[in-house]
């Protein structure tokens, strides 16, 4: 889930809560108040009613007197009404026989509650809401008194009930809940505009933000944003903009000390040739002439002469890497039979009969065949001198590419070392050291392969040997540096 989406989600759920929260305590606090109001005024009304017939001038009225309690009871309100008389049955075989007036409703006695039955009974004025099927009811219950000696103290053993609907109420309150509902809707969807507005001005900084470190990750050193405000994404805009400038800087001068590096080392390579082909002509003379000199002079002209050779590589391996560092170095491409370019390398070197070949026929590619020939001059050379027989040379192809795969049968390269093998200058055995190679050709074929647009990986064969493979691209390149 994106930021948008999350701020969008907080700022909605936030306003639910919030409003879910008000709109609740207000619709329970007004619903308690309006049936607070309702039930203390018709409570009021009933005592204020029964003030008016108390006390019953006789203990068994009669039903004209039952009529006019009725009257006064309902005062025509469409309330429910029963009378009572013990504890089991009304005053007549019906709750009620007749409807005074023709507008009273009968009240069915099955739904005043037991509990509000023996308070009533008990002398007191009491009352309850209940809830049926068709709606909330508020019943009254009372019991009726007779005079005794003036005074209304003795019970008659009568009750009435009188219900009344709270059906208006339950509309009043419903209502409010609707228009909680409504509050609620228009305060989410203002929240939904709030966060709207609040993610756009977070968020623009934000991918302003993510847009820069992209193209400073791509090397536009460059890249600054736009400081505007003084909050933190203001402060975050301007630590990007230190951070870039220092970074700027940084590699400003890191590229100045790598150029002044590689053209030290391509100076002092260019500087060395010429004594170098002194020396080597030198060496040639020690070789020709160690044989007639005594022992230890004849070790030490030869020493001298390989010594010189491997300077001599050295240089020019550098001189190489010169290349390819200052982006000098170019391909000179040719069709060729790539099959026909193996086995020149090998013969040119006297390796046939040392390797194994596996060459298809008739398999071309557009390629420079003296930096291939360096390549494979590099992988089977190694092949030989640091692993086992029999090493073999594999060639395989696709209408797009040609794989080479050079492999020996020795115990294979370390898993420690593989990550290294086309570093310069390293060497897997500290005991080669001093060996004639100077380190520098796994990463100059590697080199040539990527100007090819290929490349060079190394394995280990599940049953030993180090397995190097060569991958270049048999056509011209595209605008994505692959084969067309």
């Amino acid at each position: 889930m994106g930021l948008r989406a999350r701020l969008l989600s907080a700022f909605a759920l936030l306003c639910v809560v919030t409003a879910a929260a008000v709109a609740g305590g207000i619709y329970v606090q007004a619903r308690n108040d309006i049936l607070q109001r309702t039930q203390d005024a018709a409570v009021q009304a009933m005592r204020s009613r029964m003030e008016t017939l108390f006390p019953l001038r006789s203990a068994a009225p009669g039903p004209d007197e039952l009529d006019e309690i009725a009257r006064a009871m309902t005062d025509g309100n469409g309330s429910g009404l029963a009378f009572y008389q013990g504890e089991h049955s009304p005053v007549s075989p019906q709750p009620w026989p007749r409807s005074p007036g023709g507008n009273v409703p009968i009240l069915d006695p099955g739904v005043i509650p037991p509990q509000l039955r023996r308070m009533v009974a008990d002398g007191e004025l009491a009352w309850q809401r209940v809830v049926r099927q068709d709606g909330a009811w508020l019943i009254i219950g009372a019991p009726l008194l007779i005079a005794e000696r003036g005074r209304p103290t003795r019970l008659s053993g009568i009750e009435v009930y009188v219900v009344r609907s709270l059906l208006p109420e339950q509309r009043s309150i419903d209502r409010l809940a609707a228009r909680a509902w409504l509050t609620g809707g228009a305060a989410l969807a203002f929240a939904v505009i709030l966060a709207l507005l609040a993610t756009r001005g977070v968020l623009r900084p934000v991918r302003e933000l993510g847009r820069a470190a992209r193209l400073l990750g791509e090397g536009e050193l460059r890249t600054r944003i736009a400081v505007n405000g003084s909050d933190e994404l203001a402060d975050v805009a301007r630590t990007f903009n230190n951070t870039a400038a220092e970074l700027e800087r940084h590699v400003k001068q890191l590229r100045e000390m790598e150029a002044d590096a590689r053209r030290f080392v391509a100076d002092v390579s260019h500087e060395l040739r010429t004594p170098l082909a002194a020396l080597a002509a030198v060496a040639d003379v020690l070789d020709e002439e160690a044989a007639g000199l005594p022992e230890p002079a004849g070790r030490a002209a030869r020493l001298v002469s390989q010594e010189t050779l491997n300077l001599t590589g050295l240089v020019n391996d550098l001189i190489e890497i010169s290349r390819f560092d200052s982006g000098a170095a170019a391909l000179a491409l040719n069709e060729v039979d790539v099959a026909e370019l193996v086995h020149a390398t090998l013969r040119t070197r006297g390796w046939p009969e040392q390797v194994h070949t596996e060459l298809p026929p008739a398999v071309t590619a557009r390629l420079d065949p003296r930096r291939v020939d360096v390549i494979l001059a590099n992988l089977v050379g190694n092949a030989l001198r640091h692993g086992e027989p029999p090493v073999s040379v594999r060639l395989s192809a696709d209408p797009h590419w040609i794989a080479l795969e050079v492999r020996d049968h020795g115990p294979g390269l370390d898993a420690a070392v593989l990550p290294h093998v086309f570093d310069r200058f390293y060497k897997a055995s500290a005991a080669r050291a001093r060996s004639e190679g100077s380190g520098l050709g796994l990463a100059i074929a590697r080199e040539n392969a990527r100007l090819h647009r290929g490349d060079l990986t190394v394995t280990n064969a599940p049953d030993g040997g180090a397995v190097f493979t060569l991958r270049l691209p048999r056509g011209a390149f595209d605008a994505d540096g692959g084969p067309e």
